[in-house]
């Protein structure tokens, strides 16, 4: 948990001949509260970006880190964390849970001197400080100097990836796939909504390195700055910088209010009797109004009035081309009715009623189903890879296939659909404000 501080001291250790850290911090006795909603959002090490000059800031703990490698320091080494990513998937570990026979995941953590000992057993020592590998996640200072940790995440495909496999499952780590830790997650868990959500920014930042190795201006090779943070094209007559990218995505849940009914579709990749909210990319030159009427229209060929904002969500678990899409979600109030599916987009939209979006939710077993996820990563760690089938885990109380259901709490999705089944959230906002966007009836 990042800390409010209130009283300023300095502090000034001398970590070696060559290195010195100025660290300005302010104290407090209580922690911030975590306020995350929704799966990948609330990352404690995006709370606040230290100023430049500061110790933890990028690119300073790049120094701090490039100089503690070249001197082999042992004492400070500990101060810096790595998380190593393969193939877009993350490091992760499992135990058992306290006070029950369930298991838990964590991030597969690892310090510098393991990141070190495994590079060179790779045989790729002239790599150990390639920038092009690494990238700067964020700082928590402790209630010392001795207690700041500065977080980094690793991509190991070029730096000996099957040596890290090897090397790392010898103390029960696997690399999972990000979509499986995040059903996997308790979301009544601030711990590993957290760590999700930390793990969601990293592959973020990592496949966006992946996908803008050359300079869309004028094809020059990128290089890393700011620790990873930025890239910058390395022609000298162009030095064009190049920020992580972001894809803005609408989602809705459209209403007909009249017949107290919501509109709910399907695509073929969708896992049996699954049904969600209609959802789109934004154009350019578009609002965000403007991007759910059209996206409803073309899809379905329903007619949407007034637009009402709920929340966004981050999610950086979409293909590898788009590293983190930002899912802002609505409800949005049909003008008309009558639905004509474009089966190219979908495979199938309809009307369903309160009653029967009420049982999908309340027949979904989504606990069973996160249980489940756990338990593969459980199996992963341990070298044995479990089958998981998400549909099997939706079943009624009978036993039989409930006959559909929505996605679960990681998905702003069913936090839509949740809302618009518990009135009191969509009204007085006690849960989720709702804003008013647009009264437009265009």
């Amino acid at each position: 948990m990042p800390l409010s501080f209130s009283i300023s001291r300095i502090i000034i250790s001398s970590i070696t001949p060559k290195l010195q850290i100025l660290t300005t911090r302010t104290m407090s006795s209580s922690s911030s509260a975590s306020t995350q909603s929704h799966a990948f959002a609330g990352n404690p090490l995006r709370s606040k970006t230290p100023k430049p000059g500061d110790p933890t800031s990028p690119n300073s703990s790049l120094l701090n880190l490039k100089t503690l490698i070249l001197d082999n320091d042992s004492v400070f080494s500990k101060k810096f964390k790595f998380l190593p990513f393969r193939k877009g998937r993350p490091l992760a570990s499992s135990s058992s849970a306290s006070n029950s026979d369930s298991t838990v995941w964590n991030l597969g953590w690892i310090s510098l001197s393991d990141y070190k000992s495994i590079v060179e057993k790779s045989g790729n020592e002239e790599k150990i400080i390639n920038e092009d590998s690494f990238v700067y996640l964020g700082s928590r200072l402790g209630k010392d100097v001795e207690e700041d940790f500065t977080y980094w995440a690793i991509g190991v495909e070029n730096v000996g990836g099957d040596v890290w496999v090897s090397e790392l499952s010898k103390k029960q780590f696997c690399f999972a796939e990000l979509r499986t830790l995040m059903v996997a997650t308790d979301w009544g868990d601030s711990r590993e909504m957290e760590e999700l959500a930390i793990a969601g920014h990293a592959r973020a930042l990592l496949e966006w390195h992946k996908i803008s190795r050359f300079c869309g201006n004028c094809g020059g090779k990128t290089i890393p700055i700011d620790a990873g943070r930025r890239k910058q094209c390395s022609n000298e007559e162009c030095k064009k910088r190049v920020y992580p990218r972001v894809d803005p995505v609408v989602i809705m849940l459209v209403i007909d209010k009249e017949n107290d009914r919501a509109l709910l579709s399907r695509q073929s990749r969708f896992v049996p009797r699954m049904w969600s909210c209609l959802a789109g990319f934004i154009e350019p030159g578009e609002s965000l109004e403007e991007a759910v009427r059209r996206e409803t229209w073309e899809e379905t060929g329903i007619e949407v009035g007034e637009v009402i904002y709920h929340s966004s969500q981050p999610w950086p678990v979409g293909p590898n081309s788009m590293p983190c899409q930002l899912m802002v979600g609505f409800f949005a109030y049909a003008k008309s009715l009558e639905i004509s599916v474009d089966k190219v987009e979908l495979e199938d939209a309809r009307w369903h009623s309160r009653e029967d979006v009420k049982n999908a939710l309340t027949f979904a077993e989504y606990e069973k189903a996160q249980r489940t996820a756990a338990d593969k990563v459980d199996q992963m760690c341990k070298g044995v890879e479990k089958g998981l089938n998400f549909s099997s885990d939706f079943n009624v109380e009978s036993g039989e296939l409930a006959p559909m259901f929505i996605p679960g709490p990681f998905a702003i999705a069913h936090h839509l659909i949740s809302a618009w089944i518990d009135q009191s959230k969509l009204l007085d906002g006690s849960h989720m404000l709702l804003k008013r966007v647009s009264r437009s009836n265009l």
